[in-house]
Parts: C-alpha cells; structure tokens; sequence
C-alpha cells in the first residue's frame, strides 16, 4: 500500500470513530434519555475540557520523547476501550465523566494525525500544501459513512453508535502501529533550560501579538464551532413532535440530512490551496465566520418539509465555516512556527479552538438555552440559533478589525517544504 494510501486510511478511521456518536449524542441524551439542555451541555462540554491540556500534552510528548504514530495508536485503542463502557451508565452525571475519560484519549489524536501526516508527507518528498487535502477529505468521508451508519441501522437514539465508534477505534489503534515511524523531532540537550525540558516552548507564541491574537481568536469561534454538532440533530429530531412534521424526511433521516454538511466538506477542503494563496489567511479566516452567520441563521427559519431547502443550505455552507477555519488554521501554524514545535503548537491551535472555545460554547449554550429558551418544555429553536447567528457576527467583525495581516503567497508555498 503506498504512503498516501496509509495515510487515507488513517484520515478516514480518525474521523469515522468520532462521527458514529458526535452528531447523535444530543439526541440520544436529550430526546430519548430526557436529559436537561444543560445537563447535556456539561457532558458534551468534556469534549473541550480535555482539548485544553490533552492536545498539547500529547504534542510536546510526540515532540520529545515517543514515536508520534504509537503514542496516536495507543490513544485510540484506549478511546475505544472507555466507549465500550457507555451503554451501561444511565445517569447523567456519571456520564459525564466517563465521556471525559474517552474525550482525554480521543481529543489529542486530532492533532496528532495532523502532525503524523505532514511529517510522513515532507520525509517522503511529497507537496504538503496539494498532497494534504485530499487526504484529510477522506477524514470528512469517514465521517459521513459513519453518520449514515448510525442513522440507517436505527442506532441514533440508542447506544449502539457507541459500540460502532469502539470497534473501529481500536481497529485504528492497532492499524495505526504500522505506520511510518515519527520519531520525536528534537532530543533535549543537557543545558536546556527547564521549559524547554517541559515542552512549553511553543507557548512563547503568545508573545507575538499576530500569534496571539489568532489564538485568542481562534478560542472565540471555537465557541461556536460545535454548536450545530451539539443541536443538530435534536433541533431536527424535535419537529416529530409537531404532527404536519412528524413523517417528514427531515425527521424520519435527519442524520443523513446533516450529512450533507461532511459531503459539503469534502469540496470546501480541495478549495483550501487556492483561497490560501489567492486571499490569504485572514481573508480565509473571514469567509469562514461569516459562513457560521449564515449556517445559524439558516437554521433559524428552517424546517424539515417545506423549509428542508434551507436546512440544506446550511448543511452546504457549514463546509466552508468549518474547513476555512480548521485546516486553513492548522497550515497557517505549520508555516509561522519552527519545526522543533509544530506538534507542540498545533495542540496549541487545538487547545484555544477545541478546548477553551468549545468548553465556553458547550456550558454557556445549555445554560442559556435552558434559562431563556425553554418555555414550558418547548424549545424557542429559531431564537436559538438567531443568538448563535449574532454571536458569530460580532466576532467577525471584531476579527476584520483586529487581526493585521500582510497576505505573502510564499509564505504559503513554503508549507510544502
């Protein structure tokens, strides 16, 4: 099997065990279990909690000490180990802390896969910037087989997705100790000083205003990055309810349905070379959340009859929101830091979006959700996501304003060297 094939295949396991149970878990928790918005939101809230020291941990480890490819495999068989255990617990708060623990293993492999691919692809002399992206499509195909998986085997509001998500899991954790080896970059010198024996050297990043600012950044619109993940499916769901909508397409499939959103992926992500050289970072960066403006806003007057074109719109615009930001983000780290930290600073990028971004997202939407848009049991879903839909706006704004950068397509080219 060649390089690339290696690699595609990691890329599509990756994202297949996280996507059998991540658009579903809401309505498994709130639909069939009866869980509260906010008792919800602390269990997806683990999602971010360990995204705040896991990604970087496990980045200055695959920097100094283990292979990057065994620490990954090992990551995943311990993943799928913890979510064998999830169909067994049936109260809330001991969910939360059993989905921590998968979360803490899972959440670091993300980066991790990231970095394993760049380092194979540039040791074998490949192009990153043209050989990357359609490798990392098959990551968004994963997810997709994995959704529809779920879905069409009736396992959506049940915990079958998480036995699913195991089994493969620990197939990819094994799988992945076959890999090319990524040995740690840079061995610690003897007078090294005790941060760099740490590993904290990419924090100095947060010394450059540019750095900084992207980070910081980069933790606003991580906020609403999984917000449609978190709801989804549940606001879809919630229309079976409401008899005109109960034997729609949009209830009976909705998880195919926002599917589209993984397939609109798949395009967005071929698209990331050309709008990098053409506009650059920032512009990239822009596009991408003014998309979430129009992704929420969408939902806002959606619904799954005759307001299913809507839906479907934003399932086709969540690709640009999500690519535009992520990977374009992940390249833009790989071409302004030094190789002795790359693994170190892209568990940093994962920290600020997956980690402190997520974490306020998930605990802020449930309670607010909870306080101001439930009304006797009924949920205000368009005002929902008119909230979302605002709160995207004023970053933008903030972040057209704030962020100075010079767009030099070299800078960009060179992330293939």
């Amino acid at each position: 099997m060649s390089i690339k094939s290696r690699l595609t295949v990691m890329s599509f396991l990756q994202f297949f065990v996280w996507g059998a149970w991540l658009i579903t878990i809401g309505t498994y928790c709130i639909n069939a279990k009866g869980w509260t918005f906010s008792e919800f939101g602390s269990i997806f809230s683990t999602l971010a909690i360990s995204s705040i020291f896991m990604p970087a941990l496990t980045g200055i480890i695959a920097d100094k000490y283990i292979n990057a490819e065994k620490l990954y495999g090992a990551l995943h068989i311990l993943y799928g180990l913890v979510l064998l255990y999830v169909p067994s617990v049936d109260d809330p708060n001991m969910l939360f802390y059993v989905i921590l623990s998968a979360m803490i293993f899972y959440m670091p492999t993300i980066s991790l896969s990231n970095s394993i691919a760049y380092n194979v692809l540039k040791n074998n002399n490949f192009d990153v910037l043209k050989t990357f992206p359609p490798i990392r499509v098959w990551g968004t195909i994963g997810f997709i087989m994995a959704m529809w998986t779920t879905n069409l085997s009736g396992s959506k509001d049940n915990a079958n997705q998480f036995y699913i998500a195991s089994v493969f899991a620990i197939i990819l954790g094994i799988y992945s100790f076959s890999l090319p080896k990524c040995p740690p970059q840079k061995l610690i010198a003897k007078d090294a000083t005790l941060i760099q024996k740490l590993g904290l050297d990419a924090f100095k990043l947060f010394g450059t205003y540019k750095m900084a600012l992207f980070f910081i950044f980069s933790m606003f619109l991580g906020a609403a990055l999984q917000l449609t993940n978190m709801y989804g499916d549940s606001f879809l769901s919630n229309f079976e309810n409401i008899p005109e909508y109960a034997d729609s397409l949009g209830v009976k499939y909705s998880t195919v349905i926002l599917s589209i959103s993984q397939i609109s992926e798949t395009l967005f992500i071929l698209a990331i070379p050309f709008f990098l050289k053409r506009f650059g970072i920032k512009q990239v960066m822009l596009i991408s959340m003014f998309a979430w403006v129009l992704r929420f806003g969408l939902f806002a007057y959606g619904n799954p009859s005759d307001g299913l074109w809507m839906i479907i719109m934003s399932c086709i615009v969540y690709g640009m929101a999500f690519d535009f930001f992520n990977i374009s983000g992940s390249l833009f780290i790989e071409t302004t830091t030094d190789s002795k930290i790359r693994s170190s600073a892209q568990g940093l990028f994962m920290m600020m979006t997956n980690g402190f971004g997520a974490y306020i997202g998930s605990k802020l939407s449930g309670i607010i959700i909870d306080k101001y848009f439930v009304i006797n049991g009924v949920m205000n879903w368009q005002d929902i996501w008119l909230s979302f839909a605002a709160y995207s706006l004023i970053i933008a704004i903030a972040f057209a304003i704030l962020f100075k950068h010079k767009h030099n397509p070299n800078d960009v080219a060179n992330v293939s060297h």
